[in-house]
């Protein structure tokens, strides 16, 4: 099980000083020449999420609130916010910023959630040399109102994994962070997640 320390973002966030970590255990596809990294801060106030993908041939044809951006090019964010709690909210964008954003312990009681405010966690997709990336953030406040036991402390662990997938695109692939221990795809597996600790 891979670990990473999650930084505290420093007052002025610079992603070249956030540590990379690599998306790069390829699972029930075929090789591809699609890479992923992801990075991850935070302070009281939210976490910070950086994901990039090297990817010559983009998919982006979802849009809106109800769309299924992982048969896109898409990067995810998979994490359990409290220790002892099986639930998890997954974060699943394309370069669109479509997101799916669910709540749940497996893919048998995943609820979806629409929040109502569209900018809430200021997703900000780019094209950028060789691929594309998402940068977003997930309000505490947000957290806590799901689970009000969230608490982005000093030596707090959560578990999380972080994805690059394509269920449509020219080349169909699946990359993680954290191996998942499945036959099948499926990324809603919360007992193959990594351990992140807060700095």
């Amino acid at each position: 099980m891979r670990t990473h320390t999650i930084p505290r973002k420093p007052e002025l966030l610079d992603w070249t000083t956030i540590p990379v970590l690599p998306i790069d255990h390829l699972q029930w596809s075929e090789p591809t020449e699609i890479t992923a990294q992801a990075q991850i801060c935070y302070d009281e106030a939210a976490l910070y999420i950086r994901l990039s993908a090297m990817e010559a041939a983009i998919r982006a044809e979802h849009t809106g609130p109800v769309a299924m951006p992982c048969e896109d090019s898409c990067l995810e964010f998979f994490f359990c916010p409290v220790e002892g709690d099986g639930r998890y909210l997954n974060f699943e964008y394309n370069l669109n910023a479509s997101l799916y954003l669910g709540m749940g312990s497996g893919t048998s009681d995943l609820i979806r959630l629409l929040p109502g405010a569209n900018d809430l966690f200021r997703a900000a997709p780019a094209r950028i040399p060789g691929g594309w990336e998402i940068v977003y953030q997930i309000p505490t406040a947000f957290i806590r109102r799901l689970f009000p036991d969230y608490t982005p402390v000093s030596g707090k662990t959560i578990r999380g994994n972080f994805y690059k997938c394509g269920d449509l695109t020219p080349q169909p692939h699946y990359l993680a962070w954290n191996r998942v221990d499945r036959e099948r795809p499926n990324f809603h597996y919360p007992p193959s997640f990594g351990l992140l600790t807060f700095e």
